[in-house]
């Protein structure tokens, strides 16, 4: 998603007058306000994305015994955060998913942890730790994704008690929303993880039709109280962008036809399902379960198959329905596994989902005593992917070429405005001047890779038009950058890259 500038050139696209019916839409960088993007481009411009699991969504009643019994009895947010292997996440851990060419970031949260059981009231310590998290992400120029997480499993009691439970669902959303409502559009809220899906309910292996009926009606009931609530929210949460978890987010029973999409009177959002499959490879590690049998190696033509045939599923039953998708946690483990195939597995997973525009995010946890040199997939302490050879698959992938030198005085081209012409298929692109630049150039993500359309737009020109007769309905990824002294913005132009749709 942020790849260094090229030097090749498109000899198609040139500087050239606008005419015809304009219509216009500001872009805004990120400074609190919404720009009029749709969830489509927002999706686009995450590229691909990394989890930062087993970590803010650590739980489990046995944190608060432990600090009873041989701590000082005072919980704070670290217990929580440490309590699944993880350090304590700095701000340098995060940068380096942002250098190592992610374009978004997903904070598991179990707000649960410290939280008053009766009223339901957050701490707000805990709420203040994951805002640091999530500013070090922004900060990063990365997006954001926040949600209620498995959170020691109380969703399990919505079929018993769905009114008390909706209460607490209702409630705690309500307060996120408060303490985020004033973000921009880097940051999305996503309503659940995997447990809308209940087999008290239905057993999809011996349920009846009307079982399945009720369990998936109470799934689109949450997702629904999700929407209304973040949209009553107030600040920028009427246009926020939304993630809406699936049927335990599996793919095939997220694309039945009883689940449901809920309504939104703004239209921004995405659907999210994780991949594990097949579960032997991508679940369990040496040893077998009754369900499954373990698998050390990945890559015959039939697992190529079935990852496929998945995605197409995917692809058909919302991206070609204008709804974006996003494969919010994807990953094997590493013990028991072959290294080549993990890395197989993990590249392929995201070439499939990344080629169909939907964006996958790798989960990744701290590193295991016995998950071997490439554990966890990435390694916090040193802020980087683990394993070299993947990282250079995802660079295939996406293009990214690592940072190109900035000069830290040089600001970059801020997109004030867009401006679209129906008669003539055009787009012009309007920027901030930046001070002491001596020229622009534009670049734009074609087959894969960034590429260099012009380097010569004078300093006194702050606007850019494509040519006439571009594809209708085509959407491209533009990045404008500057010519400072002798060095260019380009890794700030990629950052800050915008998507286009011709009309």
């Amino acid at each position: 998603m942020k790849s260094k500038l090229t030097a090749a050139f498109l000899s198609c696209v040139m500087v050239c007058s606008m005419a015809g019916n304009i219509q216009a839409s500001a872009l805004p960088s990120k400074n609190g306000t919404m720009r009029n993007v749709s969830t489509a481009e927002i999706v686009g411009e995450m590229g691909i994305g990394i989890n930062l699991g087993n970590t803010m969504e650590a739980c489990g009643d046995w944190i608060e015994e432990v600090d009873t019994k041989w701590g000082d009895g005072v919980l704070e947010p670290k217990e929580y955060e440490t309590a699944w292997g993880s350090p304590i996440i700095t701000k340098e851990m995060i940068e380096g998913m942002a250098n190592e060419g992610f374009g978004v970031v997903r904070v598991p949260v179990a707000w649960s942890n410290m939280m008053d059981k009766s009223t339901y009231t957050i701490s707000p310590a805990y709420t203040a730790r994951v805002k640091q998290i999530v500013d070090w992400v922004i900060d990063a120029d990365m997006y954001c994704i926040i949600n209620i997480h498995y959170d020691n499993g109380w969703v399990n009691n919505f079929p018993y008690d769905e009114e008390g439970s909706m209460k607490r669902y209702e409630t705690m959303w309500k307060q996120i929303a408060y303490a985020f409502k004033d973000y921009d559009d880097h940051l999305i809220f996503e309503s659940q993880n995997e447990e809308l899906g209940w087999e008290s309910i239905w057993n999809p292996w011996s349920g009846t039709q009307s079982q399945k009926e009720k369990s998936y009606a109470l799934c689109n009931r949450i997702n629904q109280k999700f929407v209304d609530v973040i949209r009553a929210s107030g600040g920028n949460n009427p246009k926020r962008h939304l993630l809406i978890s699936g049927y335990n987010t599996g793919i095939d029973r997220t694309c039945d036809s009883l689940f449901r999409m809920p309504y939104d009177p703004v239209n921004r959002m995405a659907i999210s399902v994780h991949y594990y499959t097949p579960v032997g490879f991508a679940i369990l590690e040496d040893k077998d379960e009754s369900w499954a049998k373990a698998r050390s190696t990945w890559g015959t033509d039939e697992d190529y198959r079935e990852l496929n045939a998945n995605m197409d599923m995917m692809k058909t039953n919302f991206t070609d329905k204008g709804i974006p998708v996003i494969i919010g946690e994807y990953g094997c483990p590493t013990k028991g596994k072959e290294t080549e195939s993990v890395v197989r597995f993990l590249s392929a997973v995201c070439k499939a989902a990344y080629d169909r525009q939907m964006c996958p995010v790798l989960w990744a946890t701290p590193k295991g005593e016995n998950d071997g040199e490439y554990g966890g997939h990435y390694d916090r302490n040193a802020c980087r992917i683990s394993n070299p050879d993947l990282k250079k698959a995802f660079d295939e992938i996406t293009g990214f070429n690592g940072k190109t030198p900035v000069d830290p005085s040089a600001d970059y081209p801020v997109v004030s405005k867009v401006e679209y012409s129906e008669k003539y298929h055009q787009i012009r692109i309007t920027w901030s001047p930046v001070e002491g630049a001596s020229n622009y150039g534009i670049a734009v993500y074609l087959a894969g890779k960034w590429r260099v359309q012009t380097q010569n737009i004078p300093a006194s020109a702050t606007s850019y038009t494509t040519p006439k007769n571009l594809t209708p309905g085509k959407s491209y990824k533009v990045a404008v950058a500057a010519k400072a002294g002798s060095v260019w913005t380009a890794n700030e132009a990629i950052r800050h890259a915008l998507t286009v749709t011709v009309k």
